[in-house]
Formats: structure tokens, sequence, C-alpha cells
């Protein structure tokens, strides 16, 4: 969060997190052509414009399973946050390379003849029904596009004025994009190589992202709590479980029968929830923790008061809330949220002593 707009926000950490992703990614390439050129000897000997299209769109393959790695690894591993703070520099990186990757393919294989590139590129194979003549071209230049729109809407200029729900849905097609990319290298790259190595890279890459997604569905589900409701004169109560479960400054998730996550927080000898989803990208917030008396989201540092939602001034973010009460040590919380940023007095809670040391909640 900052007070005031700036264009581009540099710190030190995020010029050390470019620096090293730059880098690396120039090491990737420098490396492949080297490798390249002593495996690629006559009579197999490639061109140095085909090697550099191979090394920038393999590089660009990589990051981007780098990148849909990292939501879940975060989620799986609070370690792995730092990683998931700058993600999507490292996307408007991979989108840099994926471009120069295409300028290179349009232009050694488009560039010569007397019909415009662009158009050569999209008339040239038209055989969609076919698997060897299929043009995989197309399915490249539509995950380019998509990749456009996502390193052009990065900034938190777009976030804002597109608004959160709005601009989540635009970089949710972060998963189409991946998924023309498979086919992309499947039906252009990986026909013409016939070893094996390249395909089992691909499988290998295609498991490690479903599973890492999978891991951390499965570890979100088994943390929901709320299974146990009530109903009150029209009002759902939904267990959250004992006080006693929650740490200090910690939340506990839970799942309403709607599916609504709510964040139910204790601190300062009370209890309070709020919805489970940040203003700003849509971060877990029960993953977070309090500090200096504010929920602090996870993933980018946004803040609000436990108690009404609303984030410290100058801020001006404002989350839902909801009722909580707690009976006979257990937390419960009203399934009805109540409009963003309205005040609910934190329900008390018993001293520390009495309570006794907080439970371990492990994964």
């Amino acid at each position: 969060m900052s007070v005031g707009y700036r264009a581009v926000q540099w710190s030190a950490h995020k010029r050390v997190y470019d620096t090293i992703a730059c880098g690396a990614a120039a090491l990737y390439v420098l490396g492949f052509v080297a490798v390249g050129k002593f495996l690629w000897r006559s009579p197999h000997q490639v061109s140095d414009e085909i090697l550099i299209m191979r090394a920038l769109g393999s590089c660009a393959i990589v990051l981007f399973h780098v990148i849909l790695c990292i939501g879940p690894l975060a989620r799986l591993d609070p370690r792995f946050l730092p990683v998931l703070y700058n993600r999507r520099h490292l996307g408007v990186l991979t989108f840099l390379i994926a471009l120069a990757h295409a300028s290179i393919a349009v232009g050694y294989y488009h560039g010569f003849g007397v019909v415009n590139p662009a158009l050569s590129l999209l008339t040239s194979s038209t055989r969609v029904s076919s698997i060897e003549a299929f043009p995989f071209e197309w399915l490249g230049l539509c995950a380019l596009i998509i990749m456009f729109f996502m390193a052009a809407t990065s900034h938190d200029f777009w976030l804002r004025n597109l608004s959160s729900r709005s601009w989540k849905r635009l970089h949710m097609l972060v998963y189409v994009a991946y998924a023309l990319l498979v086919g992309h290298v499947a039906l252009g790259a990986l026909q013409t190589d016939r070893g094996m190595l390249a395909p089992a890279l691909m499988a290998c890459g295609a498991a490690l992202v479903c599973g890492l997604h999978i891991a951390a569905a499965e570890k979100e589900r088994r943390g929901d709590v709320g299974v146990q409701t009530s109903i009150e004169s029209d009002e759902t109560w939904v267990d959250a479980g004992p006080v006693t479960g929650i740490p200090a400054n910690r939340a506990r998730n839970v799942c309403t029968p709607g599916g609504e996550r709510i964040a139910v927080f204790r601190h300062d000898g009370g209890i309070s929830a709020v919805t489970n989803v940040c203003a700003h990208q849509g971060g877990p917030l029960s993953e977070g923790k309090v500090i200096d008396g504010c929920i602090t989201c996870p993933w980018h540092g946004w803040q609000y008061k436990p108690g009404d939602g609303c984030s410290p001034p100058p801020f001006t973010e404002k989350i839902a809330t909801y009722q909580v009460r707690v009976v006979r040590g257990r937390i419960e919380v009203n399934a009805m949220p109540l409009p963003p940023g309205t005040p609910i007095e934190p329900a008390p809670v018993a001293s520390e002593d009495s309570l006794g040391a907080p439970e371990v909640v492990r994964a």
C-alpha cells in the first residue's frame, strides 16, 4: 500500500528480484544456445536464428510454468510468499521473451515472401482438421495476445480502474494462455522433434502445475471449518471451532454453507470476522496476521482494521465484516456478510491463562 500514486514504485527488494529474474533468463538463453551449438553440429546443424528462437521459446515456457507454480507453492508454504509479491514482474518478463520469440519466428518463416508476414502467418496453413499440418502458430498467437493484455494491465492503475473482480477475471485467462501454449508446443515443435526429452519435460511440467494446484486446493479444503451450522430466527450461525484453536493475532478460514470464505481472527482478547478476500487482488486474508492492530494480507501487505474492515487512514478500502460470538469456548459466525466497513464489536474471550496455550493447527 502507498499513500500517493506512483507510476512505478521501485524498492530495493524489487530491484534485486528483477535483476535475478532477468539474469537467470539471460543465462538460460545463452546456455541453451551454447549447448545447442555443441549438440547440433553438422550434418544436423541449425541456424543461429532457429537456435535463438528455440532458446527464447523454451525460456518463455519455463517461466510460464514457474509463474503458475508460485501461487500454489505460496499457499502450501508461506516461505514462497516473497516470490509471490513480485509475480507480475515475472509475467511481464515472460511476455517480452515470448514476443521476441514470436518476432524472430514470423520474420524467419514469413518475412521473405511477397505476402505480408502477418497475413502469411494466418494463411500459410488452415488445415485445422489435420494434426500434422495444424496451424499451431494460431495457438501461439492467441496465447501471446492474452499475455499482452495481462502484461499491459499488470499495473495497480488498471487494478484500481478495472475493479479487483474484473482484473482478477482477466488475469485468470493465464490458464487459457497456458493451455494454448501447450497445444502450440505439442502440435508444433514436438512434432518435428522426435526425441523423448522434450515431450517428457512438457508432461512433467504440466503434471507439476496440476499437482501443486490440487495439493493447494486440498490443503484449503482440509482447513475449511464450518460444516456445523445452526439456524436461529432466519440467521445461519457457522461453527468456527474452539477459541484455543486460533493462535493470537492469527486467523482460521471458515467456509459457509453457501461457499463464502470468512477469516476469523483472534486478537487483543477478542474475536473478529471479515471476508477472506482482500480488496486488492483477492488474497487470502486468513493466511495473514494482525500487525500493528491491523489484519495484514499475506500477498501484498494491504491492511484492514479487524473491528470494521476499513483500511487505516489515509486509505479508503473496505471489506465485509461478520457478526461473531463465543459460546462455551467455541466461536460462531453469522453467515450473512455485513456491508463493507460496518463496525462490529469483537466478541470477548476469556484470558489467555484460562484458555490455555493455543492449539497448534497443522495443515
